[in-house]
């Protein structure tokens, strides 16, 4: 195969068309994992608050382990259907940048849950926010961006109300910050397939 000198313009050309289709694998493949986490940590949450406020007993807070007990399969088996394809470096930023916000989340609660007494879901919140800021800013997706930066916000109303009721504030920035921008980003998607 020959290689074949491109000028300004077509190399220009060349780098616009690999951005444009980075971004709508991206745009195609990232609403379905803020699903997972997202409803996932929704139901989750409201079975604790449910459970904790009925019988008043702790325990019930193993269930948050249920969150990547479920996710975590769930997540593995949408990685395998879906389409293969050229993995971008961008790609990789992404999954590399939530397997470290996983890890600091899975080490915080654990440590929260045997080690010492945290304010756990105020970190939680403010971590997957982050992380979920960054990945809007990697494939520049305002709903992801903005959701983000508001779950930030948000997170401190998990200081702000206390008891059972700030589980259920918990549930309410997760659907702000991950299942609504999932479906947005589900729709955008869709919708591009349509028009092209």
């Amino acid at each position: 195969m020959e290689d074949k000198q491109l000028n300004e313009k077509e190399s220009l050309e060349l780098i616009t068309q690999m951005i444009r289709n980075t971004q709508r694998g991206l745009e195609k493949s990232n609403g379905i994992p803020f699903l997972i986490w997202g409803y996932t940590t929704i139901v989750v949450s409201l079975l604790v608050w449910y459970s904790f406020s009925t019988t008043g007993n702790p325990q019930w807070n193993y269930l948050w382990f249920a969150i990547p007990v479920i996710s975590f399969p769930l997540m593995m088996w949408f990685l395998k259907k879906q389409e293969k394809g050229v993995k971008t470096y961008i790609d990789r930023i992404i999954a590399y940048v939530w397997i470290v916000f996983g890890i600091a989340a899975l080490v915080v609660s654990t440590s929260a849950m045997f080690l010492w007494s945290l304010p756990i879901l105020f970190i939680m919140v403010l971590m997957m926010a982050a992380g979920t800021s960054i990945t809007g800013l990697i494939i520049q997706f305002r709903a992801l961006i903005f959701s983000g930066f508001a779950g930030i916000l948000l997170s401190y109303l998990c200081l702000i109300i206390k008891g059972y009721e700030s589980i259920l504030v918990f549930a309410l920035i997760f659907l702000v910050m991950m299942v609504i921008p999932g479906h947005v980003l589900n729709y955008k998607s869709r919708k591009n397939d349509e028009s092209r």
